[in-house]
């Protein structure tokens, strides 16, 4: 098997072994919008011969971290023909994705799992979760703070980059777990025409509060629900406000669209202030709760030292990790609001963890201490493992909602 990236020219070649491992036939549109997206992409293909048998692309994304940014890319479209599951070919496909990032200078890979147990086994851990949300909109969405009453207006899906974009980057800053966007992807994911998942859904609509901007959801709308003769969905993709003032304004707009009797929000993070401020609990309810963004630390000290600390902390890790020599051993982590460091020592450990672990930590969303109740995380001087999840805290919950 010969692991090497994947030129243009082959890139059709593998989009059909894409589709032939998902079971899929799209359209030449939806073709069409992949083949671009996978362009823009780091390529990696296993070769038998002269036959792609195997296909990981990447993402070439920048991720907030606590504190900071971080280059990160992000597995997607993977891969590996039928004919050769089982030797390894996933595996060795990971394996050249982590080298080139020890390369290259990006501690971090993030993917969306669509199967948790395969991607745990490579080091990635769940490091955002997400929330679904439904309201009934059948009546006025009763609320606890009085919303923001200054104008609302609706933004043309092809100015929405360039009038919100600007808004996302500040709002991404302040809570991890986030990719950059461009003005591609803003255009080709978030406000595409059509949605590949529900095709009777309407194109993005844009509400915007404030000016300068204080707040805006990008949401699409079905006539009809999910029956007969019920009333109309409105499917909430983003909402992003400055206050709880504006996030109020914004979905009382939203559950006060005529012809619908029903918000759904699939990805809200975990923190979000309408399950505080909605004053009915029964027309605001939590529907699900999912992992969204995996992380694996590819280097781990270069992600440690690259991100942000909430409190001084000076503890000995003991790190496991099978894929990644490097990472395994006996490391001081010495960081704190200013400075960090972190690097090999012969001291007894104070916490041992695998690296998946530590990944589901890093963002601040998942506790240490949870962690070594569940039995995942030996904690051998006591106390360590909440002095570590103070350092980790941030003032908001990781979350994403760029499911790739």
């Amino acid at each position: 098997m010969d692991i090497r990236g994947v030129p243009e020219a082959h890139v059709d070649r593998a989009l059909d072994l894409v589709y032939l491992v998902f079971h899929d036939a799209p359209e030449e549109e939806r073709r069409k919008h992949h083949r671009e997206l996978v362009l823009g992409c780091e390529r990696i293909g296993a070769y038998d011969g002269d036959t792609l048998v195997g296909f990981l692309a990447a993402h070439r994304f920048t991720l907030s971290v606590p504190g900071g940014d971080l280059p990160c890319p992000g597995p997607t479209f993977v891969a590996v023909a039928p004919t050769h599951r089982r030797r390894g070919v996933l595996s060795a496909m990971m394996a050249e994705l982590f080298r080139r990032g020890i390369r290259q200078g990006r501690p971090l890979a993030a993917l969306w799992a669509s199967q948790d147990a395969i991607y745990g086994r490579f080091g990635f851990g769940p490091a955002t979760e997400g929330l679904g949300v439904e309201i009934d909109s059948r009546r006025p969405l009763a609320l606890r703070v009085p919303p923001d009453e200054r104008p609302l207006r609706l933004i043309d899906p092809a100015d929405a980059p360039a009038v919100v974009g600007p808004y996302f980057e500040a709002t991404r800053a302040a809570r991890a777990g986030r990719h950059a966007r461009d003005a591609e992807r803003w255009r080709g994911e978030w406000l595409a025409e059509r949605d590949e998942d529900d095709e009777e859904l309407s194109p993005p609509r844009i509400v915007a509060l404030g000016e300068p901007l204080a707040g805006y959801a990008v949401y699409r709308t079905r006539a009809g629900g999910d029956g007969p003769g019920a009333p109309g969905l409105v499917r909430v993709d983003e909402l992003e406000a400055d206050d709880a003032a504006v996030a109020a304004a914004l979905w009382r707009y939203l559950a006060s669209i005529d012809l619908t009797g029903t918000v759904r929000a699939w990805g809200r993070p975990l923190d979000d202030p309408l399950l505080r401020f909605a004053a009915d609990r029964d027309q605001v309810r939590v529907t699900g709760q999912y992992p969204g963004l995996w992380v694996r630390l590819v280097d781990v000290a270069a992600a440690l030292t690259g991100r942000g600390w909430a409190a001084p902390v000076d503890v000995v890790l003991e790190v496991r990790d099978d894929h990644l020599p490097a990472n395994s051993g006996r490391f001081r982590l010495t960081a704190g609001p200013r400075s960090s460091a972190y690097g090999p020592t012969g001291d007894a450990p104070d916490l041992t963890l695998d690296v998946r672990d530590l990944a589901a930590c890093y963002l601040g969303g998942t506790r240490v201490g949870s962690l070594v109740r569940a039995g995942l995380v030996t904690e051998h001087t006591p106390g360590a493992a909440a002095r570590l999840d103070d350092a980790l805290r941030t003032e908001l919950l990781p979350h994403t909602g760029d499911e790739f």
